[in-house]
Order: C-alpha cells, then sequence, then structure tokens
C-alpha cells in the first residue's frame, strides 16, 4: 500500500468530475482496489457576488486535471489512461512523473481519517454552516463520501438537509 503514489492525469477541461468518476467506476468493475486507490479533482469553495447576492461555490483549483493516488502498473496505467475524456498523464513523454510530498501537500489534496462517533438515528447538533446550533437526527450517513444527512425541525416543519461529516457534532 505504501507503494502508491500521486499523479496528474490531465483531461478535457469541464470534464473532471466525470473522468474521477468513470475512473472509481472502472476500478469497482475490474476490482482494481489495490492499485488505484483514491481519485478526487481538488476544489476550493469561494464566496462570488452576482447581481448583488454573493453565493458560496466550489470552483476547481486545476481545471483540467484530477489527480489519482495508484501504484503505477500496466494494468493501473492502461485502466486510466483510456477513460473518456482523459489525454494523458503529466510527465515527460508517456511516462507519468508521481508528485512529490511536497507538491501533494501544496495542490491541496488531503487524505484524512474522518473519525464518526454517531450513527443513523441519533441525535446531532449542526456545529457550521447556515444551519450551525441545530440539533437533528441523523437520516442517512456517507463517511467514504464525506456526507450525511441529517433532518432538522423548522418552523414546524422536518427538513433534510445534506451535511458534511464535519458540519455536525454528537450530543453527548
Amino acid at each position: 500500500m505504501s507503494d502508491a503514489k500521486w499523479y496528474v492525469v490531465h483531461t478535457y477541461s469541464g470534464y473532471e468530475n466525470k473522468v474521477a468518476t468513470n475512473i472509481e467506476k472502472a476500478v469497482e468493475n475490474r476490482k482494481l482496489n489495490d492499485l488505484i486507490q483514491e481519485v478526487q479533482v481538488p476544489t476550493e469553495t469561494v464566496t462570488e457576488i452576482k447581481d448583488n447576492k454573493k453565493r458560496e461555490v466550489e470552483r476547481k483549483i486545476y481545471p483540467g486535471y484530477v489527480m489519482v493516488k495508484m501504484i503505477m502498473t500496466d494494468d493501473s496505467w492502461y485502466v486510466v489512461r483510456n477513460i473518456r475524456g482523459v489525454t494523458g498523464f503529466v510527465g515527460p513523454g508517456s511516462r507519468p512523473v508521481p508528485l512529490t510530498e511536497q507538491e501533494v501537500a501544496s495542490l491541496g489534496v488531503t487524505t484524512r481519517e474522518v473519525v464518526v462517533n454517531f450513527k443513523v438515528g441519533d441525535s446531532v447538533k449542526v456545529s457550521d454552516g447556515y444551519l450551525e446550533g441545530f440539533i437533528g437526527t441523523v437520516e442517512t450517513l456517507e463517511p467514504e463520501k464525506d456526507l450525511l444527512t441529517v433532518s432538522v425541525s423548522m418552523m414546524g416543519k422536518d427538513v433534510t438537509v445534506e451535511l458534511g461529516l464535519a458540519q455536525v457534532e454528537a450530543l453527548d
């Protein structure tokens, strides 16, 4: 597992998320989880002001690129290289060059372990975002996607919202 390194895959602009999804599907279908471990499209949240309205939007930090953590073999190279929308790996000629640890850190590609101390049906407090302070019940939990849905009571109605795992905390 420690042989896996981050590589940069060049894609058609606008196809980054589709390419990432297709790589993940190919890995699942061909059972290559040991070779291709993680796929990311680095994004940042920025505030846009349009028509005098502020709104938060996710923007790709590196349009046209997808980061893939993989063990480079002929099989893993072939699978990634032949995904629709991929134009190649970044590196001289056709030789992919892995990123150094410093490059990985500066690109914003982070691998973090998520510890979830609550389960479906538990009550949680929203600790971040526009619902901060609200108490809700966990409806679904997807730690691999860093998501959960929480049912929150607002103005007498139950509203289901999708939140990031870091936006909630368990009630003691």
